[in-house]
């Protein structure tokens, strides 16, 4: 018999459904960011098997994951994120390349993530829904230019879990989670250096 596991995104979903604020909308995405401060110690291996989230052998673009990562040249980067919340833009060389949110703040993840709907295969938020990008368009929109310092090259062997895949209806809910794990830097210094990047 399948056991009973409580889902952090469902009871996130329950409670501000419960409050009366609708979906997607600047008030439920401070209702999130304010009850994100009560979460400040997420157990991040739970998480990736949240009954919310999905399983996958390998990303596809355009949709968004979960897993712990290892860099290959930790020792020479001045700080990195083991547990990225990764938007897949294409294959790449030994893995795949994509945009780690955490490298934002979350509501600086928000405003990108709602530009990129702009070219999403729908707004409906459901199982169909992906964003199509590329490097191309990514580097050539202003709209976009949040997305230099959150650009990786993550490759498949130095993965150090389950990839799971958020369903896009928990797309919000991702970005205001603080599941960051930055080593050699704080998220807050982390933030000010993307910051620094993409208004240069």
């Amino acid at each position: 018999m399948e056991h009973l596991q409580k889902s952090l995104f469902r009871q996130l979903q329950d409670e501000v459904a419960r409050s009366g604020i609708g979906a997607r909308t600047t008030e439920s995405r401070q209702w999130f960011m304010e009850k994100a401060r009560d979460l400040r110690n997420i157990n991040r291996r739970n998480l990736l098997t949240d009954l919310a989230l999905e399983e996958k052998a390998r990303p596809l673009p355009g949709r968004l994951y979960h897993y712990f990562y290892d860099p290959k040249h930790k020792d020479t980067l001045p700080y990195y994120d083991r547990f990225p919340l990764t938007l897949m833009v294409s294959p790449a060389e030994n893995g795949f390349y994509g945009l780690n949110l955490h490298y934002l703040h979350p509501m600086t993840r928000a405003k990108l993530m709602d530009s990129l709907m702009a070219v999403a295969t729908n707004r409906r938020y459901n199982y169909n829904t992906k964003v199509k990008i590329n490097y191309e368009i990514l580097s050539k929109a202003k709209e976009y230019k949040e997305f230099k310092p959150c650009f990786k090259h993550y490759l498949t062997k130095h993965l150090r879990s389950r990839v799971v895949l958020i369903p896009a209806s928990e797309w919000d809910i991702a970005l205001f989670l603080p599941t960051e794990q930055f080593k050699g830097s704080t998220k807050t210094k982390v933030w000010n250096e993307s910051k620094r990047i993409y208004r240069s």
